[in-house]
């Protein structure tokens, strides 16, 4: 029964899930947080100095400017599809990391921030899925044999 009603609809959205430009949107789209953050960190260095020192990463300076390079260079390999595995395995693996470094969420009194910090753990943890499904999608399509 689910297949008869399945089917009609796969068949309709078929042709967009081939569509190149979609499929750099939702690139783009998972990749949105790390462009705005790193372009937010390049042009306000002292900000991203002291987020740096907020999470007790020394020294803060080479920190930040580490991150801003490492977060654009992955975005970029992500966007252009060179390397796109390797650049979405580094993200999630960044991601992991850094979640566990800004988000401890058991650390955090029960409460609104407590909710906030759980919350955006989660959501962390659900861009390194993202972010693994890109790199294993990428690997396969190389792994095929040329038609």
């Amino acid at each position: 029964m689910l297949r008869r009603v399945e089917m009609p609809i796969v068949q309709a959205i078929a042709p967009f899930a081939k569509s190149r430009v979609l499929l750099w949107i939702g690139l783009l789209g998972l990749c949105s947080a790390y462009l705005q953050g790193s372009l937010m960190k390049l042009f306000d260095f002292a900000s991203a100095i002291a987020e740096m020192q907020h999470f007790g990463l020394w020294p803060a300076a080479p920190f930040a400017a580490a991150v801003i390079v490492f977060e654009l260079v992955c975005c970029l390999l992500v966007l252009s599809g060179f390397c796109r595995w390797l650049g979405a395995l580094a993200l999630a693996l960044f991601t992991l990391a850094a979640t566990f470094v800004a988000l401890r969420f058991w650390q955090v009194p029960p409460g609104p921030d407590h909710m906030m910090a759980t919350n955006g753990f989660f959501e962390h943890l659900g861009l390194v899925g993202a972010f693994i499904l890109v790199a294993l999608n990428d690997l396969r399509h190389k792994a095929e044999p040329l038609a």
